[in-house]
């Protein structure tokens, strides 16, 4: 994979069907690139201030206060109708523009309880006290400082483009994704009665294994459906010489670890993607002691819905039969975090295809990337399903190109992770590139004056 020059290549002149809404693709006037071009490079410095001031003060779940309030002057000033506190601390900027589809555009906000190891200068160093008392580091491991400053770039584009496209824009910056509850708190609180139902909606979210300057895209299911599931395994206490007078939960627990990977094995359609996997198991005190219980934590993945069922039905069924069979005398308790749950994210293919035609060639052939379906998850996918309309999310190279080439020898250093400490996007070309990606697509969806 090679990266192309830095400036804004020729947007294609794009005019598609979507067979799933029968809506036509706006033609992108060729005209506009110069300007985009001209407004990227003016406002780069701006953005790339904007993106460290983010950096350094990441805000947690559910606590966005700055972030918002930043988020909020920046529409505004663009021009914006601005509503804040939506479903916490969510912000929406709406753009009428005249007749034309509406457009919406996500980016989310909240930052993860890691400490920072980039050793960069504007690297965070807050500290925050959780629930329960600890002391954590907070950072934007996941790059969610990369997508609020593309969602301002892209608002401030479009508003300074809003003589050459008509129709509505949606700026949605949402809350707490990480905990997978923002997105739904927005809907909740009235989203689509309060501002109306989208044509379309639209997402990035930056990627640490592709390099800065590409852009990728998958069509059909992108992201998962994520479940959080707690299990309680009930034996009998008592004595680690004497374990025959004892019911040992721990062994339980083991007998349970191994059976519930039968259900994907043996319950899951083998063409059907699904993972269910046990991170944690908590039980005990001491070494000569057997305890009364052990704990179990699992995530569940999943695309459709039925493959859910399976799943979860499963892990209550085998909990349940194993624990009996180990000799517990109180079944388990098998909880499944519904107010956690977040949905399979699905690319409509028809908007799939035509977004990469417009990133061929804003970014070119060879450095538009197609990417397979993961099995992470992304609580986006609540906008499109309750909109019941065409919804993309998109994927945007971040890593240094020298870091990937390195990457990509043999035996070569792996490259830091969404939510590793070490994860540091490069700014300038993955800014550039995103609000150059994100602000094509949208004009070539919204009504060309």
């Amino acid at each position: 994979m090679r990266i192309r020059n830095w400036s804004l290549a020729m947007i294609v002149i794009l005019a598609s069907t979507f067979p799933a809404s029968g809506e036509v693709l706006s033609k992108y006037r060729g005209t506009l690139t110069p300007i985009i071009d001209q407004q990227t490079q003016s406002r780069l410095a701006d953005w790339l201030a904007y993106y460290k001031d983010l950096h350094t003060h990441p805000e947690l779940s559910l606590n966005e206060r700055e972030s918002a309030r930043k988020m909020a002057g920046r529409l505004r000033a663009a021009g914006y109708d601005v509503t804040t506190g939506v479903g916490g601390h969510g912000v929406v900027g709406t753009l009428h523009n005249g007749d034309g589809p509406t457009v919406l555009i996500r980016g989310d906000m909240d930052a993860l309880p890691i400490t920072e190891e980039t050793g960069l200068p504007y690297a965070s160093k807050v500290k925050v006290t959780r629930e329960d008392g600890q002391m954590v580091g907070a950072m934007h491991a996941c790059g969610h400082d990369i997508h609020q400053t593309c969602l301002v770039g892209t608002a401030e584009l479009l508003a300074h483009l809003r003589d050459r496209w008509s129709g509505t824009v949606l700026i949605v910056a949402q809350p707490a994704e990480e905990i997978g509850t923002g997105a739904l708190a927005m809907l909740q609180d009235g989203f689509f009665d309060r501002f109306g139902r989208p044509d379309y909606l639209l997402a990035l979210h930056v990627s640490a294994s592709h390099p800065a300057g590409t852009l990728a895209y998958t069509s059909g299911w992108a992201l998962a459906n994520v479940d959080s599931v707690d299990i309680t395994i009930f034996g009998r206490g008592g004595h680690g010489s004497r374990p025959n007078e004892a019911v040992d939960p721990v062994v339980a627990a083991a007998q349970v670890v191994v059976s519930l990977q039968t259900i994907v094995s043996r319950r899951v359609d083998p063409k059907e993607p699904a993972v269910i996997t046990v991170g944690s198991i908590h039980a005990g005190s001491k070494h000569n002691i057997i305890s009364n219980e052990a704990k179990l934590q699992i995530t569940v993945r999943s695309y459709t819905d039925e493959t859910r069922r399976i799943l979860l039905d499963g892990i209550r069924d085998v909990t349940r039969h194993t624990t009996r069979a180990m000799g517990c005398e109180t079944d388990p308790i098998v909880s499944i975090r519904e107010k956690e749950f977040t949905p399979a994210t699905y690319n409509d293919p028809a908007l799939a295809a035509a977004a990469a035609k417009v990133f061929e060639r804003v970014v070119g052939k060879d450095n538009t990337v197609y990417r397979e379906a993961v099995m992470g998850g992304e609580d986006f996918g609540r906008f499109p399903k309750q909109a019941n309309a065409p919804g993309f999310i998109f994927w945007l190279g971040a890593v240094k190109y020298d870091l990937y080439e390195a990457s990509q020898e043999p035996n070569g250093p792996p490259l830091p992770s969404l939510h590793s400490s070490k994860f540091a996007p490069d700014p300038k070309p993955t800014i550039t590139t995103g609000v150059r990606g994100m602000t094509s697509l949208a004009l070539s969806l919204l009504k060309t004056k």
